[in-house]
């Protein structure tokens, strides 16, 4: 494995003239809370709080795979909007867990919600999302599309090794959706910054079931199906990127913590963010939380944040907010949002 070098980050960019408009989400109805993963498998639940915050997780039913999840949170925004797949002229997914290698799960979602249209996958793990909302929003800001859905969506349950007390207890499964369309001069991603450090793949990975290493018997024998994660490194790497890129995104746009009014960082683990927004000198009161009841739902965690946020009326339109995702890959991407 290579080992752990100095990051140089891409220069930050803007997307101006879009905005970012609705909210939907969905998480299945299995709740799995600390104290079944203590019964279940000897977990021990006050261990869970402590390192990382989450006290309940959802777990998909048997029969329910990503697309499921998605296409629930895409009907609940058109729900909340009135609006419908008539409306839409592009889908981008974001999601590490597809129903299937191929055809894409975002084929399948706009397939079952009848839109018209070109529908993009793109995976970048628990960045899934925000890759998916900027990319979405480079096309409208380019004038190919006029009102873009975005996802973010995971189905981590299925990838994650049940004896594994370093992140079987760490992740859920769930899903949101947000539009993208055109807007005022000043709405829209006034700063951005979205990367990758190809050198930190092995430190969260799942080697089986590719090209590479296709499965076999031996394989799912070593569990090499399931996640593996260097938890500590990670962990390091998680709260210095959260850190540099927002530090990044404010100083490009020429504004300070105290112009922002909301941050909704990836919900991962509740110690790397709030060792992030202490560093920054972040009024806790300024950051959304909601892992302690759904952990880790990778591209699903900051729109369903997003909604929920929302539906608590801790943003409007007009204000600032804050969005940072990081993963596998590794991958970030952090922007400044006029809502």
């Amino acid at each position: 494995m290579t080992t752990e070098r100095t990051s140089f980050r891409p220069p930050c960019r803007s997307l101006l003239g879009i905005r970012v408009v609705g909210t939907g989400k969905y998480v299945p109805d299995m709740v799995v809370d600390n104290h079944h993963l203590q019964a279940r498998f000897g977990f021990d639940s006050e261990w869970i709080v402590k390192r990382t915050g989450i006290l309940e997780r959802r777990h998909a039913a048997p029969n329910q795979a990503t697309s499921d999840l998605c296409v629930e949170a895409v009907y609940d925004l058109f729900a909340k909007t009135g609006r419908t797949a008539k409306d839409c002229d592009l889908l981008v997914l974001g999601t590490f867990t597809p129903d299937m290698s191929f055809p894409s799960t975002a084929c399948l979602i706009q397939d079952r919600i009848g839109m018209i249209g070109p529908a993009i996958e793109v995976e970048a793990a628990c960045a899934g999302f925000m890759y998916a909302l900027i990319t979405a929003a480079a096309y409208v800001k380019a004038g190919l599309s006029q009102r873009a859905l975005v996802i973010g969506g995971d189905t981590n349950s299925r990838v994650l090794n049940p004896t594994d007390i370093k992140t079987y207890p760490l992740f859920g499964d769930g899903a949101g959706a947000v539009f993208v369309e055109p807007g005022c001069p000043d709405q829209g991603i006034l700063a951005y910054s979205m990367g990758s450090e190809g050198w930190g793949g092995p430190l969260l990975q799942r080697q089986a079931c590719g090209s590479r290493m296709p499965i076999t018997p031996e394989l799912i024998a070593a569990g090499k199906h399931y996640m593996h994660m260097d938890g500590h490194a990670v962990f390091k790497w998680a709260v210095n990127i959260l850190c540099d890129t927002i530090r990044d995104v404010l100083d490009y746009a020429q504004l300070t913590v105290n112009d922002v009014d909301l941050f909704v960082a990836h919900q991962a683990n509740i110690r790397i963010i709030n060792a992030a927004i202490d560093a920054l000198n972040i009024p806790r009161s300024k950051v959304y939380n909601n892992l302690e009841r759904y952990g880790n739902t990778s591209a699903g965690s900051i729109p369903i944040a997003l909604d929920e946020a929302a539906a608590e009326g801790r943003f409007r339109e007009g204000d600032l907010l804050v969005l940072s995702g990081f993963g596998a890959g590794l991958t970030w991407g952090t922007a400044l949002l006029r809502w």
